[in-house]
């Protein structure tokens, strides 16, 4: 058995990230399988995403600092395109209720990723409490591709329940399932 890679778990600003971006992007290219010139097309979006109202990152670190891990998210409010997307969904299906109960007050776990080598160490469930401590909203939400994967897996574990499944976002043909729980987290 191969002994588990040292790492630690860091907060990063805003500034940080953006002098690690390419990093963080390759990472998350890698994670999620996507094709080259993801991260391109994403990389504007990941710094418009720095900007809004309660953003924050964590990052894990490998043994000579490389980044292993990512997570971020910010707090999720009207006129967003996920909120947006999510909350006609919920309204197609739940009604607005549901919206009520779940789109207020509520932090979106927008990214969290670990480089597939690093993988099953337990790095991302370190990365999803430590993002998550300390967020001044009632709730936390996310949005995962359907399917057995080590991320469904993850936010089961630690108490994640349906909020939408089979959910297609507009640009994406995969189904997707919105998660969501209480904070703080257990």
């Amino acid at each position: 058995m191969t002994a588990a890679p040292s790492r630690r778990i860091v907060t990063l600003s805003a500034r940080e990230l953006n002098t690690r971006l390419d990093e963080a992007l390759a990472l998350y290219v890698s994670a999620m399988e996507y094709p080259p010139g993801t991260a391109e097309q994403r990389a504007p979006m990941w710094l418009a995403h720095m900007l809004r109202d309660g953003w924050r990152c964590v990052v894990a670190l490998g043994e000579r600092d490389e980044l292993i891990g990512i997570g971020y998210g910010y707090r999720g409010s009207v006129g967003q395109w996920w909120h947006e997307q999510v909350r006609h969904g919920l309204t197609m299906v739940a009604g607005p209720n549901a919206v009520e109960e779940w789109m207020q007050d509520y932090f979106e776990l927008t990214e969290l990723h670990v480089l597939p080598t690093a993988q099953s160490r337990g790095i991302g469930e370190q990365l999803l409490r430590n993002l998550l401590d300390g967020v001044p909203t009632s709730r936390v939400l996310l949005s995962t591709p359907e399917g057995p994967s080590k991320a469904w897996r993850l936010y089961r574990r630690v108490g994640f329940v349906d909020v939408l499944r089979h959910y297609q976002f507009t640009g994406d043909p995969r189904p997707f399932a919105v998660l969501g729980r209480r904070l703080p987290l257990d």
